[in-house]
């Protein structure tokens, strides 16, 4: 890498001393407006290129598109993304070289490529993430279908490592480390692992229950079955009813809900069985994976939902805001 690093030092070096050379020789010349339009053209190109290369391989900014790691990081704020920390990717979501021991630390802030986007070709997936960052994040020509910016890259936490298993209840995370023989809620293994209190809840638990009946009401209805629901499901799930929350304020414990009430009313169904033991025993981290989850618990489309993320999916490490400027700091204390 400090081979690669020097490369692009001498040959800025050699531009840039180039360039002071024609001007030098141009400033001789009668100048004409055709001649100051080409090199003010000239000049852009040039700044536009390197910036290029180095948002490439060196540091990205990127500006956060959504809610999932406030009050870490909120809507808007635009970070500096550290593109060395885990190898050199040689193009926009291309192949990773020089990756070495440069291994994704828990709990380090990474982006990554979301699993979930919708390609539109290679072709425009590249131009799309150059004028991105030839631009420094001020333009995005990649939208959604109602206008949106689509989400190329995610930013999370690293939560689980090679090994792991984690599991979630009621929302809360619990953690079973490589090797250990039990779960551990995570707010415990944070403060026994000396890491940031950076990931919350933001919803009352109490409603949880709420949220299960709910869940398993849907199950008799989807059985076939409502007429034999029993009346106490109806009734705490009236308690949702004026409490200010979406009738499923959590997707991943809802299904975990619903899938095990449906194996219950047909124990032979082995599909749906299968699928509930997913939500039991929780989410197993292969090697050479990570799983990101947001800090925003509750509100997060994170690998509680897509899965563990391979490492040459993850394109840098977030290291510093830069804006807006009261929020200016190192993102290192929160790691």
């Amino acid at each position: 890498m400090d081979r690669f690093l020097t490369f692009l030092e001498r040959t800025a070096e050699k531009k840039l001393t180039k360039r002071k050379r024609i001007k030098a020789y141009n400033s001789t010349k009668k100048r004409t407006v055709l001649s100051e339009i080409w090199s003010w053209v000239d000049a852009l190109v040039f700044a536009i290129f390197w910036v290029i290369l180095i948002n490439q391989y060196l540091f990205q900014l990127f500006v956060i598109p959504s809610p999932s790691m406030v009050s870490t990081l909120n809507v808007g704020d635009r970070v500096i993304v550290n593109k060395d920390s885990y190898g050199v990717e040689l193009y926009p979501a291309g192949k990773k070289v020089l990756t070495g021991s440069r291994r994704v630390q828990r709990d380090e802030i990474i982006t990554f490529y979301n699993p979930e986007y919708d390609s539109k070709g290679p072709v425009f997936d590249v131009l799309s993430q150059i004028i991105y960052m030839g631009t420094l994040t001020l333009v995005n020509i990649d939208k959604n279908d109602d206008g949106t910016p689509a989400e190329r890259l995610y930013v999370k936490r690293a939560v689980g490592m090679p090994g792991d298993v984690i599991r979630f209840e009621d929302g809360n995370v619990e953690i079973k480390p490589s090797g250990s023989a039990g779960f551990v809620e995570e707010n415990d293994f944070r403060a026994s692992s000396d890491l940031v209190s950076g990931p919350h809840r933001s919803i009352d638990l109490s409603y949880y229950p709420a949220l299960e009946a709910a869940a398993a009401l849907d199950a008799y209805e989807e059985a076939g079955l409502s007429s034999e629901a029993p009346s106490y499901l109806i009734s705490k799930r009236s308690e949702l009813i004026g409490s200010g929350y979406n009738y499923i304020f959590d997707r991943y414990e809802y299904d975990k809900e619903r899938t095990g009430m449906l194996a219950e009313l047909d124990p032979s169904d082995m599909t749906i069985r299968s699928s509930h033991a997913h939500y039991v025993n929780g989410i197993y981290v292969p090697e050479d994976y990570v799983l990101p989850l947001g800090d925003n618990r509750d509100n997060s489309r994170d690998g509680r939902y897509f899965g563990a993320v391979s490492e040459s999916d993850i394109n840098g490490r977030v290291v510093g805001r830069f804006w807006p400027v009261t929020r200016i700091s190192s993102l290192s204390d929160n790691i």
